[in-house]
């Protein structure tokens, strides 16, 4: 009995191993990131927006995915998940905690380019309000958003 056990706890743990190593990274949100910056730079912005729109899976892949937006006025350009709010600046909605954190993403990237940003926003795969981070990268105009979230 404590062999078999033993074995449903080991077969346990290795099933949540291996669900933990297809959950995406910070790796994972930078390369998505520059994906799509390289895409900016080859092929312009609306391309971009086109892809992300059109939920092209270099962009989108479950609860990762690139959004875009316009650094200076802080609009939406591109949601996979969430079509209502392109279009809408949304700088001064907080989050679940009260936390601005489109406005800090704005100020990051206008000030360092690139980085991190942490706030409770809803995930994809499973409906809730979830912790999560973001990397945000500015290219021209406009700035790249690649978020995971956290466990």
């Amino acid at each position: 009995m404590k062999l078999i056990f033993t074995a449903a706890a080991l077969c346990l743990g290795l099933a949540a191993s291996a669900a933990q190593a297809n959950e995406p990274n910070e790796k994972d949100a930078i390369a998505m990131a520059e994906r799509g910056a390289a895409v900016i730079k080859a092929k312009g912005k609306a391309e971009m927006m086109r892809l992300i729109n059109a939920k092209d899976p270099s962009f989108v892949q479950g609860s990762l995915y690139v959004d875009l937006r316009d650094v200076k006025t802080g609009i939406v350009l591109a949601h996979p998940y969430n079509p209502s709010i392109v279009g809408k600046d949304l700088t001064d909605v907080p989050d679940a905690n009260g936390k601005k954190y489109r406005r800090e993403i704005i100020e990051l990237a206008a000030a360092k380019g690139k980085g991190w940003v942490d706030y409770q926003y809803k995930n994809p795969t499973t409906g809730k309000i979830e912790p999560k981070t973001t990397y945000i990268l500015l290219v021209d105009d406009v700035v790249l958003e690649a978020g995971i979230y956290k466990k």
